[in-house]
């Protein structure tokens, strides 16, 4: 069986760059503008393309696109070309007249989504101008994730997954060199975050293009809507779509409650959820991404026993990286929150919602993660409709949840209920997996996975005792939280590893050679 866990440690080495370098953009947000009404209405006017954004790039396009470029790709480079030039030319046509709709739209699109908002005089009026400057990211994010598709197909993960890193150093130089411009014409400098998202998403499509050209693609003018590759993908491509349009349903109806909790929620749960982003994106996503070519491949072939034994192991994998990573983030959650954003404008008081929230939200990065993978196994089959059903009974758990509870746990329901939801997700699709990979026995699965989580808390309960044994000694202050989380959470690591060697978990001691394998 391949073992994925090269491409694995390539996308991560290439994420890790893109997140780390993602918190430092959080961070000088979080010094330039901290927590108040333009945060709000930028974060509020950046969900307005994202709720598109998972339909038309990334989860989507991947799981239509990827299997039916790898059946492209046995027939030869021509016919690869051919359907992959397809599917470009009709995202630049779809895709774009619908960002030139929501540029148009946006103030309409403002008042609807964010109504909440109209308390605050001119918050509406700045998400609308915010959005306008904000589609035509939708465009190129939707460019750079075919381009990814294409590459991942060629075996290539590391520039794919570094890519981001380029959108991220130019959000973060563009805001920086606008802020004096905007602030000495009395405008409101949150419009040089706008830009320089725009602007970042254009240098996360060019930084693929030359890898694109060396790996053997060639631009064709072909726009077909009746070959019967575009009609194989698009019978992947809707199903998955509509499961998606229930999460963006749910990110809607999550953004219209949130802009009616009190002033900062929305702000507060961005800062949190990018720091979630960050295992989630360095392991979760990494290890469904690139286990995704090799099942369709494996799928394709008809070798069914190689699909349930990659499918075991690329969970084993997922849940070896993310359970230690979210505990310790989670058991310190408070200092690693104060590390990265309190300074500047971003005040103490908003460092302990923000911990709150970040701790709900790690609780369910390991079934997020899991979830990715098991979903895989339905895309490389070409089955979409499983997934999307599963999507549309998490979407429904999620509303009721937030809806019942928000009023009682304030913005805290919303990370919770979007906990709850995954784990609904990923028991559905895992009592209907055994129609696709056949019988298999959970027990193994099950106790392996209920052993790493003891060996997790255990660690991050530990991580945290000497933080605070730490913090009381020497103190508290940036560097002492900034060294504490280092040399405790590393302690935490290591805690974590000899505790699954005298639970028996040989498995971690073979990810560890496999990860830490160059050849």
């Amino acid at each position: 069986m391949a073992d994925i866990a090269k491409g694995v440690r390539s996308f991560t080495i290439g994420t890790a760059i893109s997140r780390v370098l993602g918190l430092v953009r959080e961070q000088v947000f979080a010094y330039l503008f901290g927590a108040g009404t333009s945060t709000d209405a930028f974060n509020a006017a950046f969900r307005i393309p994202n709720l598109l954004r998972d339909l038309f790039a990334e989860n989507a396009l991947s799981a239509a696109f990827v299997p039916v470029l790898t059946d492209q790709k046995k027939k030869g480079r021509e016919a690869e070309n051919v359907f992959a030039s397809n599917i470009l030319n009709t995202l630049l046509l779809v895709v774009g007249a619908v960002s030139l709709a929501g540029i148009f739209l946006s103030p309409w699109l403002a008042r609807f989504i964010v109504s909440g908002f109209q308390d605050v005089p001119g918050k509406i009026a700045l998400t609308g101008n915010l959005t306008a400057i904000l589609f035509p990211f939708l465009l190129l994010i939707a460019l750079a994730a075919w381009a990814m598709g294409v590459l991942n197909t060629e075996g290539a993960f590391f520039i794919p997954s570094l890519a981001p890193a380029l959108f991220n150093v130019f959000s973060i130089l563009v805001p920086l060199a606008l802020f004096a411009y905007y602030t000495g014409k009395g405008g409101d400098p949150i419009y040089g975050m706008a830009i320089g998202v725009t602007v970042g998403g254009l240098m996360q499509l060019l930084v693929q293009v030359p890898l694109l050209h060396r790996k053997g693609f060639r631009y064709r003018f072909c726009l077909s809507f009746k070959s019967p590759e575009f009609h194989q993908a698009m019978a992947l491509f809707v199903p998955v779509a509509i499961g998606l349009s229930g999460s963006r349903i749910n990110v809607f109806v999550n953004t219209l409650l949130i802009s009616r909790l009190e002033e900062r929620s929305m702000t507060w749960l961005n800062y949190a959820f990018r720091i979630q982003h960050l295992p989630l994106g360095l392991f979760g996503i990494a290890v469904g991404t690139v286990a995704l070519p090799a099942l369709s491949r494996f799928v394709a072939e008809g070798r069914t026993g190689e699909v349930r034994t990659m499918l075991f192991d690329s969970l084993k994998m997922v849940l070896f990286l993310t359970l230690p990573t979210s505990a310790l983030i989670a058991f310190l959650a408070n200092p690693i929150t104060s590390v990265i954003y309190e300074h500047g404008r971003f005040r103490p008081e908003d460092t302990i919602p923000v911990a709150q929230i970040l701790v709900l939200y790690m609780i369910g990065v390991p079934f997020i993660s899991a979830l990715r993978n098991v979903a895989a196994v339905f895309y490389a089959s070409k089955d979409a409709r499983a997934p999307m059903f599963a999507s549309f009974a998490s979407v429904g758990v999620n509303i009721v949840l937030n809806l019942a509870l928000m009023r009682v746990l304030g913005y805290r329901a919303f990370p919770l209920s979007a906990t709850i939801a995954a784990v609904v997700n990923i028991l559905i699709l895992f009592l209907i997996l055994p129609k696709k990979i056949g019988a298999f026995d959970q027990k193994p699965l099950l106790k392996y996975a209920g052993l790493m989580s003891a060996a997790s808390l255990l660690c991050g309960g530990a991580a945290a005792a000497l933080f605070f044994g730490l913090r009381s000694i020497a103190g508290r202050s940036f560097f002492v939280d900034l060294s504490g989380v280092v040399l405790c959470g590393s302690a935490g690591l290591l805690i974590f590893y000899a505790l699954c060697r005298v639970m028996g978990l040989d498995e971690v001691r073979s990810y560890v050679k496999r990860f830490a394998r160059f050849r």
